[in-house]
């Protein structure tokens, strides 16, 4: 995020104007073997050319099936959706949505992926470079909704023009339990040639299970802990609904206790405040957005209201990782940050 992008540049909601005001090289080759490479010297190599020669089709969230003659090896993604195929060994070429350097570090929505390799159709909304994505040749687009039919970060205006040069699919991450795009995920990055029994994938998994147990025992015994998830800008201060985003969902289901932000207009992610009114609600603990279009812990600081949280105060505040790659290996150290933050946090009074 520049110095100069608005909070309507990022995140889901207020309004569908905020929703979706959130907020290159030239293409390097062909795709590794996880995207249908059909490498001479491996030994399946027959097997999965085979494969990847026969038609392939994928049914994704909103109804619709995606189908290509072969399996797509040409991929095209928003940023964390193609990190969490990275994870699974399926590697796209192109991305699209916030991938540079925040503070001299990688992006945290790129995970394990090195961008500077890949094509950037764009990395804030509305940049979506239509004639970047057509150069690729794509065989396949895919990004998250919030909620469906829309695909993040693909402009409405552009949307009839990028359906018509490739397959899209769309995985729901609204409004639904963490566990489901995770699971969609793996499945979609299985029908891509990700091979769901690797030890990085089953390791991934055992983690992140693990990490779940953790957190469902740190919410039990620290039972009564309010956890209130936020982001803000210049103008106002954002306390997230829950049941609205699907890893706050699921860490209810585990046992934490959020503060129940209200719905403010038809999208329901978020009640807005003003900043003087950013202590409406007492929390605990507070998850703060850690993408690169939101505010830095340093940008909040400069706020007096925010500075006088009780939870600020206390310096219990965690980084919330809002649109993370649906991967386990994504999630995993999500879950085992928020389980720390849990463990050593302690109630506070209002």
């Amino acid at each position: 995020m520049t110095a100069t992008t608005s909070r309507s540049d990022a995140s889901p909601g207020p309004s569908r104007r905020r929703l979706l005001a959130v907020g290159g090289a030239l293409a390097l080759g062909p795709l590794l073997a996880a995207c249908g490479n059909d490498d001479k010297d491996t030994p399946d190599s027959s097997a999965e050319a085979a494969a990847s020669s026969g038609p392939w089709s994928f049914k994704d969230d909103r109804g619709r099936t995606a189908r290509t003659d072969k399996k797509p090896e040409t991929i095209v993604a928003f940023v964390s959706t193609a990190a969490a195929l990275y994870d699974y060994g399926v590697e796209c070429e192109g991305i699209f949505g916030p991938s540079e350097p925040v503070d001299g570090k990688p992006n945290p929505q790129a995970g394990d992926m090195d961008v500077s390799e890949l094509t950037s159709l764009g990395t804030a909304w509305g940049q979506f470079s239509v004639e970047k994505y057509a150069a690729l040749r794509p065989d396949l687009l895919i990004s998250n909704m919030f909620p469906p039919p829309g695909l993040w970060y693909v402009p409405e205006e552009s949307k009839d023009k990028v359906e018509s040069l490739a397959p899209t699919v769309g995985i729901s991450v609204a409004r639904t339990s963490l566990l489901n795009p995770l699971k969609r995920t793996s499945e979609l990055a299985e029908s891509l040639g990700a091979d769901l029994s690797a030890k990085k994938v089953t390791d991934a998994k055992a983690r992140f299970q693990k990490a779940v147990q953790t957190l469902r025992t740190a919410a039990q015994a620290n039972g009564g802990l309010k956890v209130m998830a936020v982001t803000g800008d210049k103008d106002n201060f954002y306390v997230a609904v829950p049941d609205s985003y699907c890893d706050l969902n699921y860490f209810k289901d585990l046992g934490v206790e959020f503060v129940e932000g209200k719905k403010s207009d038809e999208w329901g992610f978020w009640e807005f405040l003003s900043w003087e009114n950013a202590n409406k609600y007492h929390a605990d603990l507070i998850m703060v957005d850690n993408r690169s279009t939101s505010m830095s812990p340093e940008q909040l600081d400069e706020k007096a209201t925010w500075r006088q949280l009780p939870a600020v105060k206390a310096g219990q505040t965690t980084p919330w990782s809002m649109e993370e790659r649906f991967s386990y290996a994504g999630w995993a150290p999500v879950v085992e940050r928020l389980a720390a933050a849990v463990e050593k946090s302690k109630k506070l009074h209002a």
